[in-house]
């Protein structure tokens, strides 16, 4: 069994920055992608970056040049940096694992105060 555990939610003003982690339970490589993943109140669960197994990243277009997602093999880590963080990042963000499976964290609540 996999898991997958998330950190480093909180408040933060606007404009700041938050970096989240996800540390998995096995080695990522293991992984073909890793990704983060928010939900807001009311709305539907949305993919906010990716990284594959070979270091490539994409980001959605709401997040680009604010956010930047990168893995540390040796932890079995990935983060997720937010950099101007605005109001509307405001959600519970999700650590996603795929392989055979996918795998899902806990997830993280991230607040931006305006």
């Amino acid at each position: 069994q996999v898991q997958l555990v998330e950190s480093g939610g909180g408040l933060v003003q606007a404009g700041g920055s938050l970096r989240l982690s996800c540390a998995a339970s096995r080695t990522i490589f293991s992984f073909n992608a890793m990704s983060w993943y928010r939900q807001a109140p009311g709305k539907q669960r949305e993919l906010v970056a990716v990284i594959t197994s070979g270091g490539s990243t994409n980001y959605a277009d709401s997040v680009k040049g604010r956010f930047t997602i990168s893995r540390d093999n040796a932890q079995n880590t990935v983060y997720l940096q937010m950099n101007s963080v605005k109001p509307e990042d405001t959600a519970v963000y999700y650590c996603h694992a795929a392989a055979v499976r996918v795998y899902w964290g806990q997830g993280t609540q991230v607040t931006v105060s305006s």
